[in-house]
């Protein structure tokens, strides 16, 4: 495993590296361990008779400039907002890095036990070992504390670039910081860092539109209901931008159309499911009259079916609008107990990596880049089942 500073060198055009390594048959890579507590290393080396090419021509037309851009990192893209970042304006310049010769590494927040980190860490792993670059990853199962020494370990080891999925929207203050004395630039996924600024703290960050989720979610539930009934929300963690945003957007649609849905409860059960069979239950013993539950994401709806079928409801008693796409949850749709799921698509792997050959190729990655998200219902959940995670 590499573990140098990888110094100024001319950016190579890594799909066209990727296809001749998958047509030398060298696809995937082996998997070890390094020397840091909870630290894996995925590497796929093309073998010693593929030389990189050293040219920028003969691209193929899906190419962009910078080599990394493919139908996939494309097709997820919904928009981009905000001013595009370059390795020579962020926080005061850094080295720029090769990315086929240096050291990426990507900072897990939750434990994989969640389908959703698991699709999440897969994208980044999968990604990497297609483009032939080499990976650290960790995982700080749901401790902030060891994210961020997760992240200074990285650092250390000589990770030249850093992909890190934030626990929460605030407090990895003194990880940035490490890494920004260091020179390493870090592109965030999933959870914002909200107070943080891009080009400065950051250099990007790829993710969902959760106010927009939130709205699909409002719109998807007065659909179901007929505009009546008594709502029970089930949010997610405290202290990160997704539960705000799922809520806001969730509510602010609700107003917007006049809707006659009567909010009647609110409370967190953590992106859990077993929280969310707890937490449910409890709603549904105080508030009886409850009719429809709206949960920031599978695994608390999957809980919240649990503890109707418990209580003796049956399948449709109560509309469970949710956003994920986990199997479970579209198989639920089937099966007659969740009325409809706004996808959250955990896949950052191609667009993470696009963002920073984005960076050190001169063209800018974009302060935000929003994936597409689609939708699962009665009427597609059999035909999409697969495509869930």
């Amino acid at each position: 495993m590499r573990h140098h500073r990888i110094m100024a060198k001319p950016v190579v055009i890594l799909t066209v590296l990727a296809l001749l390594i998958a047509a030398c048959g060298t696809e995937g890579g082996d998997t070890t361990t390094s020397g840091a507590t909870d630290t894996s290393v995925a590497t796929t080396e093309a073998p010693a008779t593929t030389a990189a090419p050293d040219t920028t021509e003969g691209a193929t037309e899906t190419t962009a400039a910078g080599g990394l851009e493919t139908d996939e990192a494309a097709q997820q893209v919904d928009r981009t907002e905000g001013e595009s970042c370059v390795y020579g304006d962020y926080n005061g310049g850094v080295e720029h890095v090769d990315l086929l010769e240096g050291l990426v590494g990507f900072a897990q927040s939750e434990r994989e036990a969640n389908p959703f980190r698991i699709a999440e860490t897969e994208s980044i792993v999968s990604e990497a070992e297609k483009l032939g670059i080499e990976l650290i990853t960790t995982n700080a199962e749901s401790d902030l504390n060891k994210e961020i020494s997760d992240i200074q370990s990285m650092v250390d080891q000589g990770a030249n670039a850093l992909i890190i999925s934030p626990l929460n929207s605030e407090g990895l203050d003194p990880a940035l910081t490490y890494a920004q004395e260091a020179g390493v630039p870090i592109m965030t996924i999933d959870r914002q860092l909200t107070t943080k600024t891009a080009c400065t703290d950051f250099i990007g960050w790829v993710g969902s539109d959760f106010v927009e989720q939130g709205r699909r979610a409002a719109d998807a539930m007065m659909t179901v209901t007929g505009d009546e009934g008594n709502v029970a929300i089930l949010l997610g963690a405290p202290g990160v931008n997704v539960t705000t945003d799922r809520n806001n957007g969730f509510l602010e649609q609700l107003e917007a159309e006049g809707s006659n849905l009567e909010i009647v409860a609110q409370q967190a059960a953590n992106y859990e499911r077993a929280m969310g069979q707890t937490v449910t239950e409890q709603l549904i013993t105080s508030n009886p009259e409850i009719t429809a539950i709206y949960a920031h994401n599978d695994e608390m709806a999957l809980g919240a079916v649990a503890a109707l079928q418990a209580a003796g409801y049956a399948p449709g008693d109560v509309a469970i609008i949710t956003i994920d796409g986990t199997q479970g949850a579209v198989q639920g749709i089937i099966d007659g107990w969740i009325s409809g799921v706004i996808e959250s698509n955990p896949r950052f792997g191609p667009l993470a990596f696009r963002a920073l050959d984005l960076f050190y190729n001169g063209e800018g990655v974009p302060e935000v880049t929003i994936i597409s998200d689609k939708e699962y219902t009665p009427e597609n959940a059999e035909a999409e089942l697969a495509n869930a995670y």
